[in-house]
């Protein structure tokens, strides 16, 4: 079935992302920061699935670790037939009252690395005439929440302009917004529980959405009613309505 490049792999999303490809007999090479809980993620995926799984730590924040990972994009052994921009995070503090530097490293890793790495993907599949490249936005995308919907809203902008230049060359290109979803994003970043529970999404559930929709060559995916209509009304909310809304929410 080809091989898969996930990046942000050894939690959440990314984890998943590896364990549905995994089941569907892909190949794997995982991307993320932690090799030890790569490694170990990784002998769990070959037990189950019988597939193989390269590991492959990298720091997106290092742009020498991200041109390793655009240097196995465009190897012809194991050619990467899918690439899973998935690696993110956010910077849980107001801009002006951040460290200029951390903000330069998210930007490093959402932006920088997901356009490099879409570049090297891209590039070589289109070479082979097939594959696709799945880049992680969110639906605050269309918010104005700092930096995190700044980038994410760059990462939807970029995919959709992809798309259209890759439109016949059997490479696809495929935005995936989800919601609020059950993973260690928000602990991680520090967030308060946002919203009821029936808000928020099962990763399971957003992965098997986001994949499907690869497959049938859509350029956004919104998994779930409740968000394609919140994404709905937020495309065609008044900006300074936006503007309201989120600082009553204090995002």
């Amino acid at each position: 079935m080809g091989t898969a490049l996930v990046t942000g792999a050894s939690a959440g999303l990314g984890e998943e992302f590896a364990w549905q490809l995994a089941t569907a007999r892909h190949d794997l090479v995982l991307v993320a920061r932690d090799a030890a809980r790569l490694e170990a993620l990784a002998v769990r995926l070959r037990a189950a699935a019988g597939v193989h799984v390269e590991v492959l730590p990298a720091d997106l924040s290092v742009r020498e670790d991200v041109a390793r990972v655009a240097a196995r994009l465009e190897a012809d052994e194991r050619p990467v037939g899918l690439l899973v921009n998935n690696a993110g995070y956010t910077v849980h503090q107001r801009f002006t009252r951040s460290d200029l530097d951390a903000q330069d490293a998210l930007l490093e890793v959402m932006v920088r690395s997901v356009q490099a790495l879409s570049y090297a993907a891209a590039r070589a599949m289109k070479d082979r005439g097939r594959g696709a490249i799945l880049n992680v936005s969110s639906v605050a995308a269309h918010t104005v929440s700092g930096t995190y919907s700044a980038a994410k809203a760059w990462v939807l902008a970029f995919t959709e302009g992809l798309a259209v230049e890759l439109g016949g060359t059997g490479v696809t290109a495929t935005a995936l917004c989800p919601g609020l979803t059950r993973t260690e994003f928000h602990e991680r970043a520090g967030f308060r529980r946002l919203g009821p529970g029936w808000f928020w999404l099962d990763r399971a559930d957003v992965v098997r959405v986001a994949l499907a929709d690869v497959r049938r060559g859509a350029v956004v995916s919104v998994p779930s009613a409740r968000y394609r209509v919140a994404t709905t009304v937020a495309r065609h909310l008044p900006r300074g309505a936006m503007r309201t809304l989120t600082k009553r929410a204090g995002l």
